[in-house]
């Protein structure tokens, strides 16, 4: 979903059998790992210590160290690696994955419960937004902490230089974003690379003072944890959770490197490296509460990731650190803008510029609404909660809500796509969805720490979608009330024609049966019509892209009209002037003069009425939704001096 990259996933999937590595699924693996693993690759910067301090409260044993060791592996192995790579993976939409992906999918699979998909899906996006920005502050808040570790600069980074670095450089990133990422975005394999290698090798460095850590891979000792710690280990569990934050980012960019590299990234480097240390830090906070217990010494929870590191070597962690979390924040913000286009293909949110910001991928794109609001929500968190400890609690219901969304929507496509048998499906899925359950469950005791803070942005992203589609849908039913067939009324132009002016007419309508209003309008102020009239219909799809043969659909009325309707991919930005300019066979001209072509949109003037239709609440929300979505020529790609917007007053 990031949009960093789109290359062809094709040909390296078919040069999997080979022998030798095929390059382009090698370069795609490194990709993959650049961008897709960016967010759970920076979780040790804080899980292992967060998850540990929620058992702090009466000081912490090793048997609580083997515990929240335990229950973390665990998370990666059932959740990350099982529910998300060996099984939702095969649920794409052809090669597309992401929470509305899947829900297109189930829509296209559901047929006239799609309604239900479209709810799910509505959701999941809701919650990723809460999830887009809380990701860049913690992850480079995390990394700037790190400073504190080094006995020569603690006193000068005290919390509030810590936090004023932090705002710089996710100021500096989000204002570079409309310049793209596609040369930068390069050098996010080999950064990642290295910081995988890195952090292995840490966890590798310290199981050799603790060799006994390892036997935290038997399940019990997160059980027995859970089963003597009550209460408490709800909220230890809500902590461990951030060890598998981004796990969304496996499926979501499936479209962008395939699932092959992904997994291979997965299995071969960043599952080892996790692990490894993850591992490296228990068996370090293990060997450092006996040498506490020995010396008679208080022994208190630490930043245990960056003290494995020697200290003369510290800095340069911190540095490698930083890079991993802006890398991390970057796949969020491109993943924000991807999804935000995937919304308004489907019809969720209104209209918003985008930009192309490389000629030759087609996923990079820059929102700039998007952008500055999400900078504006990491600069609160930022200020507001002060330290990554305090902002960990907000950030695991956003995740664990869109987990329980996606597994009900891969029910969905397994028992109505797949033809899954309703006991083999619930069979399957059950188990996945109750350890979702499990861990929203455990978040929600936190919602007073800071886990209202995704809930509040997902309840209010929820009521700009829920508003913009019961508003639409009020506009058209009144479009609809007042539509005339298109047949009747070229049939009696062409027996009573009006004056007739050079050129071609498109007008563009949502329903191609009916005449459009701006048709209608223009006949009863002008009476006039053109030679060539285009009644244009754009279609969005429950899939990704719309192979070019496929894109239009040419229907002849008569001699003045001709009816055509475009039809897009979700991950696809519309250009109606080049789609149209080479249906001149069809048309039966020449193709699209751009001189001599002119564009009519219907644009209706919205009036609120407390009596029907919304509240008037909701109805100035609608409005307001309207009146500042994007011209729908920006959005078309057609000409602004070529638009002509004809349209009445409509009472929501």
């Amino acid at each position: 979903m990031t949009g960093i990259q789109t290359a062809s996933v094709e040909s390296a999937e078919s040069g999997a059998s080979s022998h030798a590595p095929h390059p382009a699924l090698v370069a795609l693996t490194i990709g993959a790992i650049g961008v897709v693993f960016g967010d759970i690759g920076t979780s040790p910067l804080y899980a292992f210590r967060e998850a540990l301090g929620q058992s702090a409260g009466d000081g912490i044993d090793p048997s609580e160290i083997l515990g929240v060791l335990s229950l973390a592996l665990w998370s990666l192995i059932l959740v990350v690696t099982i529910k998300y790579v060996v099984f939702l993976m095969r649920a794409d939409n052809q090669g597309e994955g992401g929470v509305l992906a899947l829900a297109a999918l189930a829509r296209r699979a559901t047929g006239v419960r799609s309604r239900v998909a479209l709810v799910l899906g509505a959701a999941g996006a809701s919650l990723f937004y809460g999830d887009a920005i809380i990701t860049p502050a913690l992850s480079v808040l995390s990394a700037m902490e790190g400073l504190r570790t080094i006995p020569a600069a603690a006193t000068i980074f005290d919390e509030n230089i810590i936090r004023l670095c932090t705002i710089v450089i996710l100021v500096v990133l989000f204002c570079i974003q409309s310049r793209g990422t596609a040369q930068v975005s390069k050098l996010f394999g080999p950064i990642c690379i290295l910081w995988f290698l890195v952090i292995g090798g840490l966890g590798v460095w310290h199981i050799a003072d603790e060799p006994s850590i390892a036997r935290v891979v038997w399940p019990g000792y997160g059980v027995s944890f859970l089963a003597s710690h009550g209460l408490v280990g709800l909220f230890v569990l809500g902590a461990v959770f951030l060890t598998v934050t981004g796990a969304e980012a496996l499926t979501a960019d499936m479209g962008h490197f395939g699932r092959l590299p992904i997994r291979i990234g997965w299995f071969s480097l960043v599952l080892p490296a996790l692990a490894l240390n993850y591992l490296g830090q228990g068996a370090f906070a293990l060997s450092t509460l006996e040498q506490a217990v020995a010396s008679g010494q208080p022994f208190a929870n630490q930043d245990w990731f960056f003290l494995m590191a020697p200290e003369p070597l510290r800095p340069a962690l911190i540095v490698l650190a930083g890079l991993a979390t802006v890398i991390a924040a970057q796949a969020v913000i491109t993943g924000a803008f991807s999804l935000t286009q995937q919304a308004i293909q489907l019809g969720l949110l209104p209209r918003l510029r985008v930009r192309q910001t490389s000629a030759d991928f087609r996923g990079q794109i820059y929102l700039p609404a998007i952008n500055w609001m999400l900078l504006f929500g990491v600069l609160v968190l930022v200020i507001q909660f002060k330290t990554s400890s305090a902002m960990a609690a907000a950030y695991g219901i956003a995740v664990t809500g869109t987990m329980v969304v996606t597994t009900c929507l891969a029910y969905l496509v397994v028992r109505h796509r797949w033809g899954w048998s309703r006991g083999v499906a619930v069979a399957a899925l059950l188990p996945f969805l109750a350890l979702d359950l499990v861990f929203f469950g455990a978040n929600i005791l936190r919602v007073i720490e800071g886990g209202w803070v995704p809930l509040l942005v997902g309840a209010g992203v929820g009521l700009i979608i829920h508003t913009w589609v019961r508003g639409r849908g009020i506009v058209s039913a009144f479009e609809k009330r007042q539509a005339i067939p298109l047949a009747d009324l070229a049939a009696a132009l062409a027996k009573r024609p009006p004056e007739r002016v050079a050129g071609t007419a498109v007008f563009l309508t949502a329903n191609p049966a009916s005449a459009p209003g701006a048709l209608l309008h223009n006949l009863k102020h002008n009476k006039i019509l053109h030679a060539q009239n285009l009644v244009v219909t754009i279609r969005t799809a429950d899939r990704p892209v719309v192979p070019p043969e496929r894109r239009a659909h040419v229907e002849r009325l008569d001699d003045n009209f001709a009816t055509v309707t475009l039809t897009y991919g979700f991950m696809e930005t519309p250009d109606v002037p080049r789609d149209l300019k080479d249906l001149g066979v069809e048309t039966r001209h020449s193709g699209l003069d751009p001189m001599k072509t002119s564009y009519f949109i219907g644009r209706n003037t919205l009036k609120p009425e407390a009596e029907k239709g919304m509240p008037p609440w909701q109805d100035r929300v609608f409005m307001f939704l309207q009146r500042n979505a994007s011209d729908p020529t920006d959005f078309l790609r057609i000409p602004p001096g070529k638009v002509l917007e004809l349209g009445e007053q409509v009472t929501v």
